[in-house]
């Protein structure tokens, strides 16, 4: 447990937590008569506001304007998180939710990540994120896919068992066997290659003139390597943006500028990398508050999130969500401590 700064007590400690979960359930500013219904010694609220002084004095409350209630400040939230947030297990029955919502069969490793992200964002209220990186298993199947006219589906089988389905456009009366010797052409290539490896060696066939085939196969081999390009630093999925905007508080108007511009910069490379990076600083979950984190320019913010492991125990990506600082955060850091367990047993 973090230590008190000097000169708060037991009784300062137990003030403060009561305040900051009252916060969290209302969103608003907290006063010493709300404080001396809900807690579980008697204390008068003259009492009470002696502590909020001195709390206030020590940079762990403010007040928002000039009413008698306190909000606690980043720093004060940071002193909560650290040291006085109450948590435990999650019940067998959520943890058999989330493990089932996460593992339906038939999905996509992408399907899945945003399955988890959606699942995030309506259990804490905010925004789900998934940094997920670039796979770089090696292909054990492809298999191009009749769909109709111009349209065949691209089926990418990895080694470790992920499937993952792409649609692609095809040439106008393409017949059906020529689909079946581009599948034929790329497994009898892949012999353990990555993707970005086949497709190397496809491309120095195709322009050395040796593979034997037609043009318009041809043609359904690049269209189904080329679906899986430009991927080369991995992707984040967000959902529940909208939820982010719901739940800014008071000062609601003035945040909607900076959450899309957050937005704008998640969907940048160099972010997606300083997300994962921050996942890694330690064992977990990691909390982020306010500006904490780099990716926030100003107050308001608060960011859980957990790295996810594959087999080998390697960082593979990392889940989380973007709130406001008054997510609650005793329910949302067991949840996304054990989805990401989840997510990493599911990559095996």
């Amino acid at each position: 447990m973090s230590p008190l700064p000097p000169g708060l007590d037991d009784r300062s400690a137990a003030i403060f937590r009561e305040l900051v979960e009252t916060y969290v359930q209302t969103g608003e500013p907290v006063g010493s008569r709300t404080l001396s219904r809900r807690l579980p010694h008697a204390l008068s609220p003259a009492t009470i506001r002696n502590v909020m002084a001195d709390l206030e004095d020590a940079g762990l409350l403010f007040a928002p304007h000039t009413s008698a209630g306190r909000l606690p400040t980043e720093r004060g939230l940071r002193l909560f998180v650290d040291g006085l947030l109450q948590f435990g297990a999650l019940p067998e029955e959520e943890r058999d939710a989330i493990a089932a919502r996460c593992a339906a069969g038939g999905r996509s490793l992408q399907e899945t990540l945003g399955e988890a992200s959606q699942m995030l964002s309506g259990l804490a209220g905010a925004a789900g994120l998934v940094v997920a990186p670039k796979r770089e298993a090696p292909v054990r199947h492809i298999e191009f896919v009749a769909l109709g006219t111009g349209r065949a589906l691209v089926v990418l089988v990895t080694a470790d068992g992920q499937v993952e389905n792409r649609v692609i456009e095809v040439p106008l009366g393409l017949p059906p066997s020529a689909l079946q010797q581009a599948s034929n052409y790329l497994n009898a290539r892949l012999s353990g290659r990555t993707l970005e490896e086949t497709r190397g060696t496809v491309a120095e066939e195709i322009a050395a003139n040796r593979t034997a085939l037609d043009a318009l196969t041809q043609q359904v081999i690049e269209a189904g390597l080329g679906t899986w390009a430009g991927g080369a630093g991995g992707s984040l999925i967000l959902r529940g943006q909208a939820k982010l905007l719901q739940n800014l508080g008071l000062d609601h108007a003035q945040r909607v500028q900076e959450i899309q511009a957050l937005f704008e910069r998640l969907e940048a490379q160099e972010t997606m990398l300083r997300l994962l990076d921050l996942a890694q600083r330690g064992e977990g979950v990691q909390i982020f508050i306010g500006a904490e984190s780099g990716l926030f320019d100003s107050a308001g913010l608060s960011m859980v999130v957990s790295p996810f492991r594959n087999g080998a125990e390697q960082i593979v990506g990392a889940i989380g969500v973007i709130g406001p600082t008054r997510i609650n955060y005793g329910r949302i850091i067991p949840v996304v401590d054990y989805t990401a367990r989840v997510i990493g047993r599911l990559l095996g």
